[in-house]
């Protein structure tokens, strides 16, 4: 490991391209100080303290929601624009058609119109937020000239950091998106490092060592699922054109146990929180029943409940089932293979190759979504063991941190491998 952070730094290259990501970063962070001056910050602070729900999604926007910046939404809306518009694959054959056969130019179209659907969200998330706030009294009230300037502040701020990613992107050290909510997490942990050493007395001494342990053993686990893969062999017919003999060789299709990587756990806390953030428009609503029902859904939907628990593991379950089957179609692969003049021996190619690939990844998806369900509902099962807080650091944060640490690594060691072919 240290010859290869040696190399990685004598390469000016790639020296430059780190740094400019770090650089990129830093700004994130800088701006996520950046309070837009229309609320009371002590009540704030007091109001997420109270607010598990809104604490949890504080912590992915790196404290940026909390102290009402200018970053407050985070990425939040480009992937909320992204799910909307993966869902749509799945009911306009266009989009799927632009989205999986038209090659890059495709991708390139739809990433487009994603970017478009994210203005949009961006300024209905920023309007329902001041609202929320101001239902709670954080903010007074506020004429139409600044509701206008700080919703556009609030969606500018989301736009400057989606542009932020596809510049970080673009250096091909990580997934830019990804790394921004790596940056918001990691961000997070020092304080409450902070926070646990200075409540800490010798009673708690078991639960936080019993902590210790079982982050231990969820970065383990979230490592060797994340690398886990099932080598399906694939060999090709052996071609003669003229004087010249290509394939007879043989290789194998890489279908991994986690396809879906962290996207379902994303997808599952958007819908997840979604019922407890209406249901707080409502709560000081002058209709009792009203209220009532308010309260039943908000008091439902808040973390640590035991519904919430069993309705997140299951959300996380069906969305790992869907979104591999949008990443991962056995038909088009199958279609490919016996284009390429591959074949998975034992298997006809066609139709029979893609049945059998279907099966198999239903067998490894199944481990892989079982998997997802326990890493998301680890939180709650840390906190009833323990008594200690664990969401802000809990199993969805866990995961895409080393995701984001693998991701990375990944693509740095493909750069230092293409530099020794290129020197060779």
């Amino acid at each position: 490991m240290l010859k290869k952070l040696i190399r990685v730094f004598k390469d000016k290259e790639l020296r430059g391209k780190i740094i400019y990501v770090a650089v990129m970063l830093i700004i994130f962070r800088l701006a996520a100080h950046i309070p837009i001056p229309i609320v009371d910050a002590e009540r704030l602070s007091d109001f997420f303290n109270s607010n598990q729900l809104l604490g949890l999604l504080s912590a992915f926007t790196g404290g940026g929601m909390e102290n009402f910046s200018l970053v407050m939404l985070g990425v939040g809306p480009y992937i909320t624009a992204s799910i909307i518009m993966q869902l749509l694959t799945m009911i306009f054959p266009q989009i799927k058609e632009m989205y999986q056969e038209s090659g890059e130019a495709g991708r390139q179209k739809f990433n487009q119109y994603t970017r478009y659907a994210t203005v949009p969200l961006a300024m209905l998330q920023g309007f329902a937020m001041i609202t929320l706030l101001k239902n709670q009294g954080i903010i007074g009230n506020i004429n139409q000239f600044d509701m206008t300037v700080a919703i556009s502040l609030i969606t500018a701020g989301t736009i400057f950091l989606m542009w932020l990613g596809e510049l970080i992107s673009e250096k091909k050290i990580g997934n830019g998106v990804s790394l921004i909510i790596f940056a918001g997490i990691v961000s997070g942990i020092p304080m409450i490092v902070s926070q646990t050493i200075a409540t800490m007395t010798p009673d708690k001494y078991p639960s936080i060592i019993s902590l210790l342990v079982m982050s231990v053993i969820v970065v383990l686990g979230v490592v060797i699922i994340t690398e886990a893969q099932r080598n399906i062999p694939v060999s090709y017919a052996r071609r003669v054109r003229g004087n010249k003999t290509t394939g007879g060789i043989s290789t194998f299709l890489p279908l991994k146990v986690n396809s879906a990587g962290m996207i379902p756990l994303i997808f599952a806390m958007s819908m997840m929180i979604f019922p407890g953030i209406v249901a707080s428009f409502f709560v000081q609503h002058s209709n009792e029943m009203v209220r009532n029902a308010a309260l039943f859904v908000s008091s439902t939907f808040q973390p640590g409940n035991l519904i919430y628990g069993v309705l997140y593991f299951i959300m996380v379950f069906l969305f790992t089932y869907f979104y591999t089957s949008i990443v991962f179609d056995p038909k088009n692969v199958a279609e490919n293979l016996q284009k390429h003049g591959g074949f998975v021996p034992g298997m006809r190619p066609g139709t029979n190759t893609a049945d059998f690939l279907g099966r198999v990844l239903g067998r490894i998806t199944f481990m892989g979504a079982t998997f997802l369900g326990i890493i998301a509902v680890i939180p709650f099962i840390g906190q009833a063991l323990t008594n200690i807080t664990t969401l802000a650091i809990g199993g969805a944060s866990v995961l895409i941190v080393v995701g984001v640490v693998l991701e990375s690594i990944r693509q740095i060691d493909s750069q230092l491998t293409m530099r020794d072919y290129d020197e060779f």
